[in-house]
């Protein structure tokens, strides 16, 4: 506020003309009052008139004048004063939904679903090993930041500048080739809370003002260990999409690994928990083999759903229909992690899967008797994007988890 009160009458302030305003409409309604008075009873109908018109330019001038206020202190003005008062008003509102993976297809989730609700938790993977995620868990020690960066920029309210930042890649003519900015943010911000990954993430999701929660499952440095059915045994995320094998078994070494307190207070105070869609192990079955990780979902009373994908993915689902990704997730669970599937049953373009040939990735079939056979509730739908790649359309994959959500929930708003 300016220390001489005049200056909220310099030009230019937006505040005079609409002080004056309802100063006029003060007077006008003062003169109606005299003009009802006993001694002009004569002309009280038209009294009345004139204070409805004073009532008029005094509640014009007050809101008028309350905008122009916000307006110099919100950066947006007008615009972000209705966006705070729609996330305030109608998406705090909304239910409290967990989802639970990691990779692109969680962050992709996320960012629809936030123009639904405001209460999101998104619980993230952090056994990456590859890439920029990978360097930086060996050079500082810390569990992988990728995943966790990717949720963070989906669901921040900050300028989409801040988004772009955060998502920045350094060239390979750098010596920082390949990390991404948001990455050395994170672990920049790890050195600065004394090894917090926690708080780190938390202090974080402040700076890109989002709109929910982003967790690390664990706060454990974990790597994924694969067992394959022919006997070999393979260790690291990146390491483990396998063409010569199916996968058997997946395992965290250390064994003994818990997950974060915020993770299971998010899963239980739930009414929605979402597991997937992204790749099988090494992106949604990791958060469930954290100790005490499936007894939490399976008890908590939220209605839980898996978003099946839409492709196989070489070297770890290869052939594998909806029912076998399902059975893959119990077998490493338990049987109470879900109560509903979302699987997509259009045919994509035969051209554009021509392009997956040679990725020997092939559409996941819909086999949905088998999953009701398994005492699930499924729903089978058309939920395919097809762009330069084949996955979910992000519109699709929203609007029926909603429907599902208020078949099976009743929100109120």
């Amino acid at each position: 506020m300016p220390k001489n009160p005049i200056k909220w009458l310099y030009p230019g302030m937006r505040v005079k003309r609409w002080l004056f305003t309802s100063l006029l409409g003060v007077v006008i309604v003062g003169v109606g009052a005299v003009l009802t008075a006993e001694p002009y009873s004569f002309v009280s109908a038209f009294g009345v008139v004139w204070i409805l018109c004073g009532l008029i330019l005094i509640v014009m001038g007050v809101g008028k004048m309350i905008v122009s206020l916000l307006t110099l202190f919100l950066p947006k003005g007008e615009r972000e004063l209705v966006n705070i008062l729609y996330q305030r008003r109608y998406l705090e509102r909304g239910p409290k939904i967990v989802a639970i993976g990691g990779g692109h297809g969680l962050s992709h989730l996320i960012f629809g679903l936030k123009e639904y609700t405001s209460n999101i938790t998104a619980i993230v993977t952090v056994a990456d090993s590859g890439g920029s995620s990978g360097r930086l868990r060996e050079e500082f020690n810390i569990v992988a930041p990728g995943d966790i960066r990717n949720c963070l920029v989906a669901l921040a309210d900050a300028p989409a500048l801040m988004g772009e930042l955060f998502q920045f890649r350094f060239s390979k003519d750098s010596e920082l080739k390949g990390h991404n900015f948001g990455n050395l943010f994170l672990t920049a911000m790890v050195q600065l809370t004394n090894g917090d990954f926690e708080r780190a993430v938390k202090e974080t999701s402040k700076v890109l003002a989002i709109r929910g929660k982003v967790v690390p499952s664990t706060v454990s440095n974990v790597h994924l260990v694969a067992e394959y059915w022919d006997g070999t045994k393979t260790e690291g995320e990146a390491a483990i999409p396998n063409s010569n094998s199916r996968i058997k078994r997946l395992s965290l070494t250390p064994q003994e690994v818990y997950p974060t307190k915020d993770a299971l207070a998010a899963i239980d105070e739930a009414d929605i928990i979402i597991l997937g869609p992204g790749s099988l192990y090494t992106s949604v079955i990791p958060n469930l083999i954290i100790q005490g990780m499936d007894e939490a979902i399976a008890r908590a009373y939220a209605f839980k759903i898996y978003v099946c994908n839409v492709m196989t993915q070489h070297g770890e689902t290869d052939g594998y229909s909806a029912s076998d990704h399902v059975k893959a997730i119990i077998e490493h669970s338990q049987a109470g992690v879900m109560d509903a599937c979302l699987i997509n049953n259009a045919e994509a373009p035969t051209d554009a899967l021509g392009r997956y040939k040679n990725e020997a990735s092939f559409p996941v079939k819909a086999d949905t008797e088998r999953i009701r056979a398994m005492g699930y509730k499924v729903v089978a739908t058309d939920l395919l994007g097809v762009t330069d790649y084949v996955r979910h359309d992000s519109k699709k994959l929203i609007n029926e988890l909603i429907k599902l959500i208020e078949t099976h929930r009743v929100i109120k708003r």
